[in-house]
C-alpha cells in the first residue's frame, strides 16, 4: 500500500537530501577545498536498504583510499613523462575494471572505484604535480565525509532493512518455486514453464547479491549468510530435479498404457502437499517422509530384463523423491532464517548449514579483458586527443569518459545508461545555469541555499528510487553538485561554468563513441562464451577422477542461465533456445556427477563402461562449436545403452539403481529423440 502512494520513494528522497545537506554543511564548516564532492558522494552511496548503504560505504572508502594511494604513487616518478603517466593511469583503470568484472558481487564496486578515483585525482592535477599528495588527501576527506553522512542518515533514520526485504523475497521465491513444481506435476503441461525456470535461476542469483549486505545489516535478527547460501543450494536443486521429473512424466504419459493408478495418486498427493505444506517442522517432515517412502515403494527394481518404460518409471520416482526432499529442506531453511536462535530448527537444517558457504559463480575472463581494454583505450586515446588539441578542460572530458566506461563495464549494453547520462547531463547543465546565475546571486547563507535546492533535489531523489527513471535522475542530480553551485563562496564567472559543462558533455559523448566501437558488438559473443564455458566445464568434469562437486556445478550453471536471460533479450532472442540448451547442459552435468560417484565405489575393471561413456561425453562437449552445435554421435548412444545393460546385470542392487539413474538422465539429455532401448549384454 505504501508503494502505491510513493511513501518509500519520498522517504528515500528526504533522507538522501538530509545526508547531502549535512555533508555539505560540514564541508563548508571545515573549509574543504571542494565541498561538492561530499555532496555528490552522499547521493552516490544512497540506497533504500540500510545494510546496502553501509556495505557500499565501506567498499567506497576502501576503493577511494586505494585509488588515492595509486595516484600518489604514480605521479611523482612519472611527472616528467606524460606519455608514461597516461599509460600508467590507463593501465591502472583497466586492471581495476578487469578485477571488478571477475568479482561479480556488490564488492566489485570497490575495485571500480579504486580505478576511477585515481583518474579523478591524477588527470585534473597534471599541471600541479607537486600538490598531488594534498589533492589526494583532500579528495579522500571530502568523499569520506559524504560517505559517513550518507551512512549515518540512511542507517539510523527509519532504516530500510535488508533482512525484511530479503525475507520478503525469499517468501515470494518459495511460493513461486512450489507453484512451478505443482505445475510440472500436472497432467496438462504448462507452456510458460520455461519462463518460470528462467525466473527461478535469476531469483537464486538475486539472493546471492543480497546476502553480501547481510553482515552490514542494522537489524539484530539478521539471518546468517551461510543460511542464505544453504537455501540457494536447495533452490538450485529444484531446476534439474523438476525438469527431469517433467521430462519422464510426459514420456510415460505418451507411452502405451499411460500412468498407473498408484503413480497418479502419488502425483496428486505431492501436488496437494506443495499447495499447502505444514507450518510445523514435525508434521512437514513426516508428510515429506511418507510421500518419499511411497515413491520408493513403487520404484521398479533394475534387472537385465528391465525395459525402457521401467527405467523411465524408476527415474521419475527417484527424482520425484529428491524433489520432495528439496522442497522440505527449503521450508526448513526459511524457518531457520526467521528464527532468532542460531540453533538448527531441525536436524536436517543443521546438516545443510554445515555444507557450502561460498557460491560458485561464472567468470568471463575474455569479457572482463574486453571491458578492461575499452577503459584502457578510452584513457589513452582521450589523453592523446586532449594533448594534441591543447584544450585546458580536456582533462575533465577524459576523466569523465574513463569513469563512465568503468562504471558501465559490467553492462551488456552500456549505450543505454550512457545515453541516459548524456540526457541527464544536458538537463543538469540547464538547471545549473539557472541556479548558478539566476538564483544564487539573490540568496545569502546556507539555510537559503538548502531552501532553493530542495525542490529539484527532492523530486530527483524520489525519481532515483525508481529503476525506470534513475538512469536520468542521477546524472541530473549530480549536475546540481557543480562547483558553480556547491561552493563555500559564490563564483559568478560564466566562462568556467560553460567550459566545464561542455567538457562534461564531451566526456559522455566520447564514452558513448568508445562503447559503440569497443563493446556493443560483444553481446552475441558473450552469449557464445557463456554457453561454451558450460561445455568446457562439462568436458573437464567428465574427465575428472575425484569426488564430484554437484552443488558447485549447479550453482555455476544457474549463474550462467541467469546471465544468459537478459543477454538473449537484448539480442531479441526470446524463444529460449540457447537458454534451454543451458538447462539441458545443467542436467547433463548433474548426471555426470552421479555416474562419477557410482564409479568411485567400483573396482577399475567394473567401471570400464562408465569410464568409456564419460570419456566420450567429455570429447563431445569439448569439440562443440557455439556458433553451430552438432548433435551427439549415435555411437555414444550405443555406449550408453551398452552400459545400461551391463550394470542392469550387476550383483549390487545399489549399483544397478544408481548407474541406471545417471545413464537414463544422460541418454535423455543427449538423445531426446531416442525412445527405444533394448538391454544388450555387454
Amino acid at each position: 500500500m505504501t508503494q502505491r502512494y510513493g511513501i518509500p520513494a519520498a522517504l528515500f528522497s528526504l533522507k538522501s537530501f538530509a545526508a547531502a545537506m549535512l555533508a555539505t554543511y560540514l564541508a563548508f564548516s571545515i573549509n574543504l577545498d571542494r565541498p561538492y564532492w561530499a555532496f555528490l558522494t552522499a547521493y552516490i552511496v544512497a540506497q533504500p536498504l540500510a545494510g546496502a548503504v553501509l556495505s557500499k560505504a565501506l567498499f567506497r572508502i576502501i576503493g577511494t583510499f586505494v585509488g588515492a594511494t595509486a595516484a600518489v604513487a604514480m605521479v611523482p616518478p612519472l611527472v616528467n613523462s606524460p606519455e608514461l603517466l597516461t599509460l600508467a593511469i590507463a593501465s591502472w583503470l583497466g586492471l581495476c575494471v578487469f578485477v571488478s568484472l571477475l568479482d561479480r558481487t556488490p564488492r566489485s564496486y570497490m575495485f571500480v572505484l579504486a580505478g576511477y578515483s585515481a583518474c579523478l585525482i591524477v588527470l585534473p592535477s597534471v599541471e600541479t604535480p607537486g600538490a598531488i599528495f594534498t589533492i589526494a588527501s583532500l579528495r579522500v576527506q571530502e568523499i569520506t565525509l559524504g560517505i559517513l553522512c550518507g551512512s549515518l542518515v540512511h542507517g539510523v533514520v527509519l532504516p530500510g532493512s535488508v533482512t525484511r526485504f530479503l525475507l520478503g523475497r525469499v517468501a515470494s521465491i518459495l511460493v513461486d518455486a512450489e507453484r512451478w513444481s505443482r505445475d510440472l506435476l500436472a497432467l496438462e503441461p504448462r507452456p510458460d514453464l520455461d519462463a518460470e525456470r528462467r525466473r527461478l535461476a535469476q531469483d537464486v542469483s538475486e539472493l546471492h547479491q543480497l546476502s553480501i549486505h547481510l553482515p552490514f545489516e542494522t537489524s539484530s535478527h539478521a539471518p546468517r549468510v551461510r543460511t542464505v547460501r544453504a537455501l540457494q543450494d536447495q533452490l538450485s536443486l529444484l531446476l534439474p530435479l523438476g525438469a527431469a521429473v517433467e521430462d519422464r512424466l510426459r514420456l510415460l504419459q505418451a507411452a502405451p498404457g499411460g500412468l498407473s493408478a498408484d503413480l497418479l495418486a502419488l502425483l496428486a498427493d505431492v501436488r496437494a502437499w506443495l499447495a499447502a505444506p505444514a507450518t510445523d517442522h514435525e508434521t512437514r517432515t513426516a508428510q515429506a517422509a511418507a510421500l518419499h517412502g511411497r515413491a520408493a515403494a513403487i520404484e521398479p527394481s533394475v534387472s537385465a530384463h528391465s525395459d525402457w518404460r521401467d527405467l523411465l518409471r524408476l527415474s521419475l520416482l527417484a527424482r520425484l523423491g529428491a524433489l520432495i526432499d528439496a522442497h522440505r529442506d527449503c521450508r526448513d531453511l526459511v524457518d531457520q532464517m526467521t528464527t532468532p536462535s542460531w540453533m538448527p530448527v531441525t536436524p536436517r537444517a543443521g546438516e545443510l548449514l554445515e555444507g557450502r558457504r561460498n557460491r560458485e559463480l561464472h567468470r568471463d575472463y575474455a569479457g572482463a579483458m574486453r571491458a578492461a581494454l575499452g577503459a584502457f583505450l578510452t584513457i589513452l586515446i582521450g589523453s592523446a586527443l586532449w594533448i594534441v588539441s591543447g584544450w585546458q578542460d580536456g582533462a575533465t572530458a577524459v576523466m569523465l569518459a574513463g569513469v563512465f566506461l568503468a562504471l558501465f563495464a559490467a553492462s551488456d549494453d552500456p549505450l543505454v545508461p550512457l545515453r541516459g547520462f548524456l540526457l541527464g547531463t544536458l538537463v543538469a547543465t540547464l538547471l545549473g545555469a539557472f541556479y548558478g546565475y539566476a538564483v544564487l546571486p539573490r540568496i545569502d547563507g546556507f539555510p537559503m541555499l538548502v531552501a532553493v535546492l530542495a525542490p529539484p533535489l527532492l523530486v530527483l531523489g524520489a525519481l532515483m528510487h525508481s529503476p525506470r527513471y534513475a538512469g536520468i535522475a542521477l546524472p541530473t542530480l549530480l549536475g546540481l553538485g557543480s562547483p558553480a553551485i556547491i561552493a563555500s563562496r559564490y563564483q559568478g564567472a560564466f566562462a568556467p561554468f560553460v567550459n566545464g559543462a561542455i567538457a562534461q558533455l564531451v566526456g559522455v559523448a566520447f564514452a558513448i563513441t568508445m562503447a559503440r566501437l569497443l563493446q556493443t558488438a560483444g553481446v552475441e559473443k558473450a552469449i557464445r562464451r557463456t554457453i561454451a564455458a558450460g561445455w568446457r566445464d562439462i568436458a573437464r568434469r567428465s574427465d575428472a577422477s575425484g569426488p564430484p562437486d554437484l552443488r558447485g556445478w549447479i550453482n555455476r550453471m544457474l549463474d550462467r542461465v541467469a546471465l544468459l536471460a537478459p543477454r538473449l533479450a537484448l539480442q531479441g532472442q526470446r524463444d529460449g533456445t540457447p537458454l534451454y540448451d543451458a538447462l539441458r547442459d545443467l542436467r547433463t552435468g548433474a548426471a555426470i556427477a552421479e555416474l562419477r560417484q557410482v564409479r568411485l565405489a567400483m573396482p577399475p575393471m567394473d567401471a570400464a563402461p562408465l569410464t568409456d561413456v564419460l570419456r566420450d561425453v567429455g570429447a563431445y562437449y569439448r569439440n562443440l562449436d557455439p556458433a553451430a552445435p552438432a548433435p551427439a554421435n549415435p555411437a555414444l548412444l550405443g555406449e550408453i545403452d551398452a552400459a545400461l545393460a551391463a550394470y542392469a546385470a550387476a550383483d549390487a542392487p545399489a549399483v544397478r539403481r544408481d548407474a541406471a539413474l545417471g545413464l537414463v538422465s544422460l541418454r535423455r539429455n543427449l538423445f531426446p529423440e531416442a525412445l527405444s532401448y533394448r538391454g544388450v549384454a555387454a
